[in-house]
């Protein structure tokens, strides 16, 4: 189910309704359970079991790891839960990557090898289920939280509809204790939602699916199109899944409102960031800060040896590029972002880091990230690394006849304006209040309808899924 389909439209406000109806905090978690399941097994029942297997174990597993006193027998626990998730994400989703890559590899050393070819289709936001129930059986195992008995409590914690298929990846210590308590309803807070979940839709509806479509047609034949379409399309991209990824993570806070949760911001104006490790402190802050906290620290993070540092940072990015596809193009995604970050530690060890800069600097220093960036999104759209040489070398070596005029789709004025509101609409989510939060309800009243009014002049009619839903 679509956060911009009809069908969310009708979901959300019965369960909204039935959800503020029922007294006990307790029937309402049932109730968000239940709508969870509904929710997720909109796109395919089966893999209700799925998720229902990996919350039983981090479940069970949680409880196990707490009340075992010895510190060997608590590390073997959490090693079997750790294998049993990342061993289903890993059979679901880098399967056939593995399989066919070692083939290559015993066929390059005159070894004949015919794998058992598994035709698994991908579960959509099994990485972030995955990721956020590591994370609760993770901080058991560290101490810093205790199991909850209540399976109820745990299993919506797990599937809960509004942050479910893509993030933000939820902490059990900022989440789960939300649906310990009584919620009531609070008329600003529901507001605020709604003003959130008006904007999500506009960044999704008019900006990303209005820029998508000429992204799409570039990147199916970038040798069709000139040097400097490709670029254009590189731009449209970047503002593209900034605006989808956004989208959804604002539409998730906003839902979430409704119901009387807080969850973490995701995005905070990642394209204004002077610094590469700025940038990843803005962008999708969920996974950044997982990967920073269960995998980076845990191998030494900043407080080992230079070249120790540098190791787990590429580690670190190495693996953040392979959750997000199982492609050479995502791990040499990952790969560039570890070089820039790698080249900025070693450039702050050699002259130190400079605090106060002027704003000429700065908005040099904002060129330059976004540049590269924007660079690396080309590895990422293009997903395979024979697409992006192939995307490459359409921008390096100025061929053909056509022009931006020929990818805006010539003689169809009313699409290029819609670009031209795609555009626009970058502009209004960086000069909008942070975090859409006004002064007044009616503010952010007046804030929604703008919004609503902009998706029903220039939001595309058809909604596609989120870039992030395969992932």
């Amino acid at each position: 189910m679509l956060f911009n389909s009809l069908s969310f439209a009708v979901f959300l406000p019965i369960v909204f309704v039935c959800y503020w109806l029922l007294r006990s905090y307790k029937l309402q978690n049932a109730l968000l359970l239940v709508a969870s399941y509904v929710f997720y097994g909109w796109w395919d029942s089966r893999y209700l079991l799925l998720i229902f297997g990996c919350s039983i174990v981090n479940y069970i597993g949680g409880i196990f790891i707490y009340d075992t006193k010895s510190k060997i027998a608590r590390r073997l626990l959490l090693t079997l839960c750790c294998i049993a998730s990342i061993g289903t994400l890993v059979l679901f989703k880098y399967y056939g990557f593995f399989v066919e890559n070692f083939r290559l590899l015993f066929s390059a050393m005159g070894i004949q090898w015919s794998p058992i070819v598994l035709n698994l289709a991908l579960p959509v936001g099994i990485s972030f289920f995955t990721f956020q129930a590591l994370s609760y059986t993770i901080d058991i195992a560290r101490g810093n939280l205790k199991p909850t008995r209540n399976i109820i409590d745990f299993l919506v914690f797990i599937a809960f509809f509004p942050q479910l298929v893509a993030g933000p990846i939820e902490r059990a210590t900022n989440l789960l204790p939300q649906f310990n308590k009584a919620r009531k309803f609070c008329f600003e807070s529901a507001v605020h939602g709604t003003s959130l979940i008006a904007y999500g839709l506009f960044k999704k509806m008019v900006v990303a699916d209005s820029l998508g479509q000429y992204v799409d047609r570039v990147w199916d034949n970038p040798l069709f199109y000139s040097s400097i379409a490709c670029v254009v399309g590189v731009l449209f991209f970047s503002i593209q899944i900034y605006c989808d990824f956004s989208g959804y993570s604002d539409i998730a806070r906003g839902v979430a409102k409704l119901f009387g949760f807080e969850l973490m911001v995701n995005f905070d104006r990642p394209y204004l960031s002077t610094t590469y490790s700025a940038f990843w402190r803005r962008w999708h802050i969920s996974l950044s800060s997982w990967f920073r906290d269960y995998v980076y620290i845990p191998l030494g993070g900043s407080r080992v040896p230079f070249w120790k540092m540098l190791r787990n940072l590429w580690i670190v990015f190495l693996l953040s590029g392979l959750w997000h596809g199982a492609s050479w193009g995502f791990v040499a995604w990952g790969a560039l972002h570890a070089c820039y970050l790698t080249t900025g530690a070693i450039r702050n060890k050699i002259c130190g880091e400079s605090e106060n800069i002027g704003l000429v600097s700065k908005i040099l220093s904002i060129a330059v990230v976004d540049f590269g960036v924007f660079f690396a999104w080309i590895l990422f759209r293009s997903g395979t690394l024979t697409k992006s040489i192939e995307f490459m070398s359409s921008i390096c070596h100025f061929h053909g006849n056509f022009t931006l005029g020929s990818m805006l789709g010539a003689g169809t004025p009313l699409n290029n304006f819609f670009c031209f509101i795609a555009i626009a609409g970058l502009g209004l989510s960086y000069l909008c209040p942070r975090d859409c939060k006004f002064t007044s309800p009616m503010k952010s009243f007046a804030f929604t309808c703008v919004c609503v009014l902009l998706i029903m002049f220039f939001g595309m009619p058809v909604g596609g899924e989120f870039i992030y839903f395969k992932f």
